[in-house]
């Protein structure tokens, strides 16, 4: 497992490992087992087996001599290094391009130990954050209305939003993982993934009460303008919606809001 590619002095601190989580178990920590430490360690489950019963006097000996030899070599070593930050790098890719480059057969869980002894971890693809400087005050703005209100006042709130399904297939999410020791070593444009200009996509309008979920899909070919929205969502659908006893606990009381718009009541 790990000692394809460890060093002695890390074989010690394992050791020394091994022995602790026994004596933690001994005293008590009863959820720890051997799979559990070899887990923990990056080890066979064989070789927390020969080292939690010993003592610790026996981890400092040299079984530098002992065991399979080296698997990685130090140009397969500098290939994983190079993948590191990088997208579509994942184990099984490193793996084949190891073999195509040195002619060297490694699995998938050998890069993935090697990777996780260098201290790298596996990030996603984060999107760019869409929260400007004014879209941080809108939404104090709106804490700070609310902070006075009772638990009878928000039942009459109808809070809406538009939301949008994208009907591009989702990338493989293997695929978007990069391998790096922080975010910080990832560069710029492979931290973040770019949307496709004009993305085909199923705009929906939704608001909920106290009561009930409504919302509204967007007629195909229409666009989202301000006069579709008054014309079409707010006349046709919302205030028809909002007057009904059914949907709301008062219609005299409801107050409606949409996104980042002003609170208002729905006559």
């Amino acid at each position: 497992m790990a000692s394809t590619y460890d060093t002695e002095e890390q074989r010690i601190i394992d050791r020394i490992k091994c022995i602790a989580f026994r004596e933690a178990r001994d005293a008590g920590a009863t959820f720890i087992n051997r799979q559990w430490v070899s887990e923990k360690v990056h080890r066979s489950v064989r070789f927390v087996t020969d080292w939690w019963g010993k003592s610790y006097d026996q981890c400092v000996a040299d079984y530098s001599r002992a065991g399979p030899k080296l698997k990685l070599s130090p140009a397969s070593q500098d290939i994983i290094r190079k993948a590191s930050g990088q997208q579509r790098k994942s184990c099984s890719v490193v793996a084949k391009e190891i073999a195509q480059k040195q002619r060297e057969y490694v699995t998938r869980r050998t890069i993935n130990n090697y990777r996780h002894r260098e201290g790298l971890k596996p990030f996603h693809v984060i999107p760019k954050p869409l929260k400007s400087e004014t879209h941080i005050s809108n939404r104090l703005w709106l804490c700070d209305w609310l902070k006075d209100w009772t638990e009878e006042d928000f039942l009459h709130l109808a809070p809406s939003d538009e939301f949008y399904v994208w009907v591009v297939r989702r990338p493989n999410y293997q695929n978007d993982r990069i391998w790096a020791k922080s975010v910080d070593d990832i560069e710029e444009d492979e931290r973040y993934r770019e949307m496709v200009k004009n993305q085909p996509c199923i705009e929906i309008f939704e608001i909920f009460t106290a009561k009930r979920l409504h919302w509204v899909v967007k007629d195909k070919g229409e666009s989202w303008t301000g006069q579709y929205f008054r014309d079409i969502i707010l006349t046709e659908r919302v205030f028809p919606f909002l007057k009904n006893e059914e949907n709301v606990i008062d219609p005299d009381e409801v107050i409606f809001i949409n996104d980042k718009a002003p609170c208002m009541r729905a006559y």
